[in-house]
């Protein structure tokens, strides 16, 4: 079950209450075309959020709940992703943990053929390490159709069919999901790609919180040293994580090559940091779905920006 939001629109006495399903919010929204940027209160030992917008063409006012997946479908409305999935796939769980360490994820995949996998296969290249769901990188990938491609690496294999479902349905030819691990397969991937490598993502990686399993973390040294090598020169690395402690641990592993990474705060000043020197906005235009969770929920992203040298 995910957290609940009470969204209150509208002014004047009546009051109209109760469960609001995604699709019944997008028609009001439609009927209603009411001020939805409010400013939000946020009450965490409630878990939920209230917003407030007012109009003067009628006296009413609503007030309706939300989960917190909703708001993820909301943020991803305008990728139109369809709810109908092959009876194959069935069930998808976002949030199911695998262990990178398994014998299944040992061996390096297949490197697949650019030219069939790509219209271009010339252009930048992006990596999502752990993309999850894809829709992080399926929104991405519309927006720069002629531009740039995109490939998402992920070791949950039902969300990598599910992501191939919606490229496929959405006709697009610059965007590749993959089930692979990436400690074992980056480098064989990455290096022979034709194009440069402009772009890195790890984006709110499994925490894995047990020091016993801090190993299974996807920020080790190899992984480092070789996304470092394979970046073009003024490419960069995006990390983030919810987890201050996950956050650390990839911070330290990306500083321990002050040689060659240097943070965006030291490169570019007009991006801003907090005292601590993590990024505070999101530089991607839109937030991944755990991230969406991560804020609703009170959470600080702490985020840092790397930037290869020439």
């Amino acid at each position: 079950m995910g957290s609940w939001v009470c969204l209150t629109s509208g002014v004047g006495s009546v009051t109209v209450s109760g469960a609001l399903p995604r699709r019944a919010l997008s028609a009001l929204l439609l009927q209603n075309p009411i001020s939805l940027l409010p400013s939000y209160q946020f009450h965490h030992n409630r878990r939920r959020v209230c917003a407030s917008a007012s109009s003067g063409a009628k006296e009413l006012q609503q007030q309706q709940y939300l989960r917190s997946p909703d708001l993820v479908a909301l943020e991803y409305a305008d990728l139109n992703l369809t709810d109908k999935i092959s009876e194959e796939l069935g069930h998808v769980r976002i949030r199911q943990h695998v262990n990178p360490l398994s014998s299944s994820l040992s061996v390096p995949v297949e490197v697949p053929d650019w030219n069939q996998v790509f219209r271009d296969p010339t252009l930048p290249l992006m990596v999502d390490i752990g993309c999850g769901s894809g829709r992080f990188l399926i929104w991405l990938a519309k927006r720069n159709l002629v531009m740039r491609n995109y490939l998402g690496l992920e070791i949950r294999k039902k969300l990598v069919k599910r992501a191939e479902f919606w490229v496929k349905d959405l006709a697009l030819s610059n965007i590749y999901f993959m089930f692979a691990n990436a400690t074992t397969s980056f480098q064989q991937l990455v290096s022979t790609y034709p194009g440069p490598l402009m772009l890195v993502s790890i984006l709110c990686p499994d925490p894995y919180f047990k020091k016993r399993h801090h190993k299974r973390r996807v920020v080790q040294k190899p992984l480092v040293d070789s996304i470092v090598s394979n970046l073009m020169p003024s490419g960069q690395v995006l990390m983030q994580s919810d987890v201050l402690e996950v956050a650390l641990d990839m911070r330290n592993q990306f500083d321990s090559q002050p040689q060659v990474l240097k943070h965006i705060h030291e490169i570019d000043s007009s991006v801003l940091c907090d005292s601590e020197g993590w990024v505070l906005s999101n530089p991607m235009g839109i937030r991944t779905e755990r991230e969406i969770h991560a804020e609703f929920e009170g959470a600080k992203i702490y985020r840092r920006i790397y930037q290869k040298q020439m």
